[in-house]
């Protein structure tokens, strides 16, 4: 359960989010705080699931700019189902799963120092719901990916190949 307030520090209007919504504009006009009451989600600023992508585990967030850098306009959130057993992804240096490939299974907090890849153009995941960040050490931009096949950097959101750093989401982030 996820709740949006219009004001900081949980004031003014707000609606409360149960699942996946494409559009949250007619609900509110803005956006300047946020409780998470369980599970994780990833908030958009953009409508349907598009933008910048921000992470928010269980808490409470009383101020969104300050707090996750996120300014009042989220259009869009999607509730990230807790995943229990194993964890793979496939990176790719090319676009439609071709050249180089690695296939990881943890954190990896550096991608160029684990791989010597820097440019991630596809990838597969393969197990699980993971988080991958343009810059090293979870830092920068994050993209949200799911199941399925990522066939160019554009597909999770990405815009560029460059990526720092990955992580799985677990029920610990």
């Amino acid at each position: 359960v996820i709740i949006f307030y219009e004001d900081r520090n949980f004031q003014g209007r707000h609606h409360e989010c149960m699942s996946d919504c494409a559009d949250l504009h007619p609900y509110f006009n803005r956006c300047n705080s946020i409780r998470v009451e369980s599970g994780c989600f990833m908030v958009y600023d953009r409508p349907h699931y598009l933008g910048h992508q921000y992470f928010l585990r269980r808490g409470e967030y009383s101020d969104n700019q300050r707090m996750i850098g996120i300014n009042d306009c989220i259009r869009s959130c999607r509730m990230i189902p807790m995943h229990r057993g194993s964890y793979k992804i496939k990176l790719y240096e090319r676009p439609d799963m071709a050249g180089q490939m690695q296939e990881v299974s943890d954190d990896c907090p550096n991608v160029q120092d684990r791989f010597r890849m820097s440019d991630i153009n596809s990838c597969n995941v393969v197990d699980g719901h993971w988080l991958l960040y343009d810059q090293p050490n979870y830092r920068g931009r994050t993209y949200y990916l799911r199941p399925g096949e990522y066939r160019r950097y554009n597909d999770w959101g990405g815009a560029s190949p460059r990526i720092g750093s990955l992580r799985r989401i677990t029920d610990f982030n």
